[in-house]
Formats: C-alpha cells, sequence, structure tokens
C-alpha cells in the first residue's frame, strides 16, 4: 500500500495492494477507528458537499477509508446516498486525474507518482476504443454509447456528434468527463453490498449519523419559495454583498449560487442579480449557473454545508438556529415551515406592486 494506492483506490492496481497486505475488514472496523472515522467522513461529505473531504495524512488511513464508506454506503437504506457518494468519489477522482495529466514530470511535486491517460485509458479497457487526433480525440460509438448514456446534457446526444466510420469525436475535456462517468460506474459496481452482521453491528453509530444527516438535508424535498428575509444569515450576507456590486471569492459565488439555484431561481433570474457586480459577464454568468444547476454538466450541485461554509469563512452572523442544523437548506426549511405565511415570494413581488399603485393612481 502507498499513497499512490490511497490516491486512486478504485484502481484494480489499489485492491489487489489491499488484498496482498492480508487486510481483515472485520478487525479493521473493529480496532482502527481513525479509518472508520475517514470512511463515515467521504459518504457525509458527499451528502452534504457532494465531495469526498480532504484526505487523511496516513495513506493506509485514507486507502482502507474507501472499502469502508462503500460498506457504510451499503447500510444506509436510501439509493440517495450511494449515488451522492459514487459521484463525490469519481469527482474527487477527476481532479486528481486532471491534475496528473497536467504535470509533465513521472513525480508530482509532493512526491507521489502520477496517473497517465494511458494507464487510466488501459484501466477501463479502453485503450483499444479511443485514440488522440490533431484535434482531439476519437471514441468507437459502441464505448462512446456506454459511458455517455447517463449524462444528462443534450449534447452527449450521439446524433449531435460527427461520426467518422464509427468514430465519435470529442474534446480532451470530453473524454475526461467519460473517464470520470468510468470510474463513478466502478465505484458503484455491486452497491450496496451484502454486509454481515457481524460488521453491520459495528458500524451501527456512523450509519446512524449519515442517517442523521440525511434527515436534516430532506432530499426528497423540493423547494420553490424565494423569501430573501427567510435565508440564513450567511446567505442574507452574500446576496446583500452581490446586490451591493461587490466582487465574490469564487467559494463564496459557487455558495450564493447553489443556493439559489436550490431554492428554484431560475437562470435568467440569477443572472439578472449578477448584473450590479463589476465586471459583470452574462455568458460566463450564465456558463456557471447552467453548470452548477446541472443543466451543462451531469451533477446538479447542492449549497454547500455549514462546516464548509464556516471553513471558507461564509460563515457570518449565525443566530440560535444555526446552532441547531448543519446545512443552510435545512435552516431555510425551517424558516419556511415557520414563517411563509407571513411573506410572499420575491418573485411575485413586483407583479403585487404593480397592481398596488395601479389601485393606488385609480383612487
Amino acid at each position: 500500500m502507498d499513497a499512490f494506492h490511497a490516491r486512486y483506490p478504485f484502481l484494480r492496481e489499489a485492491r489487489a495492494a489491499v488484498e496482498e497486505a492480508g487486510v481483515d475488514l472485520e478487525a479493521v472496523v473493529r480496532s482502527e477507528d481513525a479509518v472508520v472515522d475517514r470512511a463515515r467522513q467521504r459518504v457525509e461529505r458527499a451528502l452534504t458537499d457532494r465531495e469526498i473531504g480532504p484526505p487523511a495524512r496516513s495513506t493506509r488511513i485514507e486507502l482502507l477509508s474507501y472499502p469502508v464508506a462503500r460498506v457504510i454506503a451499503s447500510l444506509v437504506d436510501a439509493s440517495i446516498v450511494r449515488q451522492r457518494y459514487t459521484e463525490a468519489e469519481a469527482a474527487a477522482a477527476r481532479e486528481r486525474f486532471e491534475e496528473d495529466f497536467a504535470d509533465e514530470d513521472e513525480i508530482s511535486s509532493v512526491g507521489t507518482p502520477t496517473l497517465d491517460r494511458q494507464t487510466l485509458l488501459s484501466e477501463f479497457d479502453l485503450d483499444s476504443v479511443v485514440r488522440q487526433t490533431a484535434d482531439g480525440f476519437e471514441m468507437t460509438v459502441s464505448a462512446y454509447l456506454m459511458y455517455s448514456a447517463s449524462l444528462r446534457p443534450s449534447k452527449w446526444r450521439l446524433s449531435t456528434r460527427v461520426l467518422d466510420e464509427g468514430w465519435v469525436q470529442i474534446s480532451e475535456a470530453e473524454l475526461e468527463t467519460l473517464l470520470e462517468q468510468a470510474v463513478e460506474d466502478r465505484v458503484e459496481e455491486g452497491l450496496p453490498l451484502s454486509v454481515p452482521d457481524t460488521i453491520a453491528t459495528v458500524l451501527d453509530e456512523p450509519v446512524a449519523e449519515i442517517e442523521s444527516t440525511l434527515e436534516e438535508l430532506d432530499l426528497t424535498r423540493e423547494i420553490d419559495t424565494v423569501v430573501p428575509e427567510l435565508f440564513p444569515p450567511c446567505m442574507q450576507h452574500l446576496l446583500d454583498r452581490v446586490q451591493q456590486g461587490e466582487h465574490l471569492a469564487h467559494h463564496s459565488r459557487f455558495a450564493i449560487t447553489s443556493f439559489l439555484a436550490n431554492i428554484g431561481l431560475s437562470t435568467d433570474e440569477i443572472v439578472d442579480i449578477y448584473r450590479t457586480n463589476p465586471g459583470f459577464g452574462e455568458e460566463m454568468t450564465r456558463y456557471q449557473t447552467d453548470h452548477i444547476r446541472g443543466d451543462t454538466s451531469p451533477t446538479e450541485y447542492t449549497a454547500p454545508s455549514c462546516a464548509t461554509m464556516k471553513a471558507y469563512g461564509d460563515c457570518v452572523n449565525p443566530d440560535d438556529l444555526c446552532d441547531a442544523i448543519s446545512h443552510p437548506l435545512s435552516y431555510y426549511e425551517v424558516k419556511l415551515d415557520d414563517e411563509a405565511a407571513d411573506h410572499t415570494d420575491w418573485r411575485n413581488r413586483e407583479t403585487e406592486e404593480s397592481a398596488n399603485a395601479e389601485e393606488a393612481a385609480e383612487d
């Protein structure tokens, strides 16, 4: 087991390394609390932030937390947990292999062996069905259909692609998206696992924590009400900064944009909010918003959790309710349940104001 295996735990090579080390999974979950805690974090952060969180300092902990995380995701009786977990693992893998592909040296700056594109293609038996061209890459139709089938944007439809004697033209970024999908399929393979009772019992506590987080997020509920006065303090603060024309850091911009998208604002409505910002570019703002909404990406992003907002310094003016919740959307849902009847949806106010003005003029 080494750092490369911990960085890419889904590789066959990594699995073989664990097997060769004679690791007993039941013994690990019983005696290695750090592994279990990192595994829980992988799943929980996938739920709340669509990421697996920062890697553990220990190579052993980081590598072994991957199979334990798959077990925990299997024990939670909710498919959304496994869906978000596999997506988050694949997203982390993509971020890492994009960094590695960009490295020209065989060893990265931190001393970890890098993963080259050809090795990753070989891992998924794609080396013979993908070839580089002067303008990008080509993939055989059968392989393209296999990995693009679950990608939502219409641009992935075969009818929109350029075909040449059974080969589909794709860009470098599109190839990386398809490789990300291959990783996701690998992580998802076999889930939910059949977990022996002797292991399931030991993992009762982390599973209960994930279930509690899932209940707080209430991911089955669709929010389509926009009342800024009821936003959590952090989102009110970011919205105020946008409307005052301040330039937001990338993490702050992502937070408020994803939050607004999650509660039902359209891309056009979000773009209009940003028009007061310095350096406003409609095309870029629209592109970023559509990406966050999942219209031009395979993932519909959720606003960051409270823990992430705190980590980036975006948690401001917390109130008593903030102490009782772990996600800005949960805060907003509570406020809507308690006070929505006393407020008008932001999108209806202009209509009401116009109607009131007309009535006043008639009087």
